[in-house]
This record gives C-alpha cells, structure tokens and sequence, in this order.
C-alpha cells in the first residue's frame, strides 16, 4: 500500500526539482556598477577610472552560485550641476551548479558541476547635483548598461530553451535601465578623501521566457523584484585611488586608479 504511494511521491519530487530549477544570464540584475565621477570640490574636472572587482550572486532561486571577475574602465566628468560617465568593461566567471550528480552516464542537460561565462558591455550615467560646502548632492541621475554575454553557461541556456523541463531565460544581451540618487563629500578640512553613498533603481528591458512560466503564479511582490530590483553603493576616494562595496543581486568589491 505504501510503496506507489512513495514512488509516486519520489517522481514528483525528482519532476518539480528539474522544472523548478530556473536559468537566467549570468549578469541578470548584476550588470550595473558604480561609475565614478569627479566631484565638483576636486581640482581636476576630467579623469579616467581603471578598476579590477569580484562580484559574487546567486542565481534568482537561490540554487546555484556564480563567481566572476570583472574589468571596468571609464572617463567621468563634472560640469556646473552636471555629472557624466561612459565605460567599457568585461566579464569572466564561473556558475555553479548545485544538482550535479557527479555520475558520468545517462545525465540531463542540467547535470554538470560548473560552466564558464564571460560577457563584455559598456555603460553610461549622468546625473544632476547642487553643492552644500562639502557636499555634493546628486539628487537625481540616470544609468544604463549593455552587455554581450558568451561561453558554455549562455551556450547551455541556448540549448535548453525549447524544453519544458527547465525554466530558462536564453538570452544573452542585456539592456538595463534606472534611475540613480547619491551623496558625495569630502573630509573635513581633507579634499583629498571623499565618500559616497548611491542608491540605484532600474529594471533590465526586453522580454523573457520566466514571464510566462516561473512567475506567473508568483505573489505580486515577486514578480515585481523580477523586473524592478535595488542596488547600494559605498564608494570612497583617496587621492588617486578608489574602491567602491556594491550590495544588491550580487555582492561586489572593486578597487582602480584615476589619473
């Protein structure tokens, strides 16, 4: 009596495993990065940015973990009341899959312990501030990214995009959007130190598979960190060098040079 009883209870486990397991590009909500700028209180009114980070963010179901490395270089500007940025970087990481069995015969497509992906892209900002003394108020910007994203990760989403046993998001080129707010300010008596908070606001644009699947019986506040999501940002300068913490869908620390 008991045994279909189990076995029928052990095949939806294994079914709702594989068709819950959900597959998203590997920059999805970790495009965006903070661009520096110079501030309006610094002597130079131009410069550029090199920066090395690592990022690391689980994958949307909280099943697998993605570890990447990442290049950024940008030139930032200050005008009267007016900040812009625009930057090129690229992308090298590892997925981890969490359902690997290890087993070296009869696998699913899903059944492997870890793919490479990379991505390149460029981003742009701008923003509006006012000036308190120390401050720089930049109370209102906008930021956006494109990325291209490559490798056996993007290669794996693109041949399981026709099967219903996964939920699947196959795409590999990202356009994200959003609106930014921050405070900038030096030391006292110390220009040479400065520190930001930053706010960010945005949602990646375009159409995805996981609308009319994986969240169409999920609760309203799902689906709305699906396609709105928030990011933090402490950024901190000290002459010429500078480091930025980013909390969001991916944890990221990164330290660069200006000149």
């Amino acid at each position: 009596m008991y045994k279909p009883t189990l076995l029928i209870l052990l095949i939806s486990i294994l079914l709702f495993s594989s068709c819950s397991h959900v597959y998203t590009p590997a920059l999805y909500h970790a495009d965006i990065v903070y661009q520096p700028k110079p501030a309006s209180f610094d002597t130079v009114k131009s410069a550029t940015y090199i920066s090395a980070a690592l990022g690391t963010n689980t994958s949307i179901d909280g099943q697998d973990l993605l570890t990447s490395g990442q290049i950024n270089i940008s030139r930032g500007y200050v005008f009267n009341g007016f900040n812009l940025a625009y930057g090129a970087f690229g992308v090298a990481g590892d997925y981890n899959n969490s359902t690997s069995s290890n087993s070296t015969t009869n696998n699913p497509p899903n059944d492997f312990k870890d793919k490479f992906f990379g991505a390149v892209g460029a981003r742009a900002s701008a923003n509006l501030f006012v000036n308190s003394g120390r401050f720089d108020f930049r109370f209102i910007g906008i930021e956006m990214a494109y990325s291209h994203e490559f490798g056996s990760y993007a290669d794996f989403r693109q041949s399981i995009k026709s099967s219903s046993d996964y939920y699947d998001d196959p795409r590999t080129n990202l356009f994200t959007v959003g609106l930014t707010s921050e405070i900038l300010f030096h030391n006292v008596d110390n220009t040479d130190f400065e520190n930001g908070i930053r706010v960010f606001l945005g949602t990646t644009i375009g159409y995805d598979n996981l609308s009319n699947g994986y969240y169409t019986s999920n609760t309203y506040i799902d689906n709305l960190t699906h396609y709105v999501f928030p990011k933090a940002t402490y950024f901190f300068k000290i002459k010429q060098v500078f480091g930025s913490i980013e909390a969001g869908s991916q944890i990221m620390v990164r330290f660069g040079y200006t000149f």
